[in-house]
């Protein structure tokens, strides 16, 4: 990378990034390669790694500002969802996690409502942060979302709404809250309960049945950096209590380039389809992976 180049993402992540607590401009440092090293070992830990204070103060009195004004923008669906986020199995019993669905209310700004202009997209498209977040999970190099809905996305949740127990379709997932409820809304996951080697069906269950044991929580709070497994591990928020909004930015990235989600997934969250999921409704859709979402 050119030096003027260097420069240039260092100013423009400057602004926005506590860089003194968190050198991810200078990550072939000493003080950077800690940092990896740090994140790495909470990640191999528990799949979940996060970063208090990542944004300043002064960038979050933006960022906050920015969110909420995007926030009329998002698409609001009731539906009953089960972990898998499909239609169940009618071969399998009642009890079996793949049939049991719950209450799932909340919002999705899609991504081509989010301008060039945002601070959010600025650091979704910084070459810095997403080398940061290319080693921190352990790859040469990620690539932002093929998908022009999902490649960033603002999470809105209000009174009463919920995302309940469910995986992503990315391996890993990129957060930023900017905004918390005044009552509920925690972040609730089970590190690594299924992998490419299986479901682990009976160990869902148990979470669905009410054993908590292996859940953990966590209290996040605005300017606050998530990466997190959440392909394979089970995760859910809360219902979020009070009239203040719990606002979040997604950030999603890929092994590979191109990386388009499922059609009807987008039709659900976003309750639309953007020309590129028209398109693989016509020609179909490769997953490099066996699980069932």
């Amino acid at each position: 990378m050119h030096t003027q180049d260097a420069e240039a993402i260092r100013e423009a992540l400057g602004g926005v990034v506590n860089l003194e607590r968190y050198p991810i401009d200078q990550i072939d440092s000493t003080t950077g390669e800690a940092l990896i090293e740090r994140c790495r070992a909470q990640l191999d830990d528990d799949g979940c790694v996060v970063l208090d204070g990542f944004i300043r103060d002064e960038a979050l009195a933006r960022l906050e500002p920015e969110t909420e004004r995007l926030s009329p923008e998002a698409h609001y669906n009731q539906t009953e969802t089960n972990p898998y986020n499909n239609a169940g199995d009618d071969s399998l019993p009642d009890s079996h996690p793949m049939n049991r669905f719950d209450d799932r209310t909340n919002g999705f700004v899609a991504g081509d409502r989010i301008g060039q202009d945002t601070i959010i997209r600025q650091v979704y498209q910084n070459p810095a942060f997403q080398s940061f977040i290319a080693r921190v999970v352990g790859m040469e190099s990620i690539h932002p979302y093929a998908d022009p809905l999902a490649d960033l996305v603002v999470n809105v949740l209000r009174d009463g709404c919920q995302h309940p127990w469910h995986y992503d379709t990315n391996e890993f997932i990129v957060t930023l809250m900017t905004r918390k409820s005044e009552g509920g809304g925690q972040f609730q996951y089970v590190p690594g309960i299924r992998s490419e080697a299986g479901e682990n069906f009976e160990g869902v269950q148990e979470v669905l049945d009410g054993n908590h044991e292996s859940v953990k929580s966590l209290e996040l709070t605005p300017g606050d950096l998530q990466i997190f497994f959440g392909r394979y591990s089970l995760h859910r928020v809360k219902p979020v209590e009070g009239p203040r909004e719990r606002h979040t930015v997604i950030f999603a990235y890929a092994k590979e380039p191109g990386f388009i989600g499922r059609p009807e997934r987008a039709q659900r969250i976003f309750g639309r389809m953007a020309p590129i999921h028209e398109e693989i409704l016509k020609h179909g859709l490769e997953r490099n992976d066996n699980l069932a979402d």
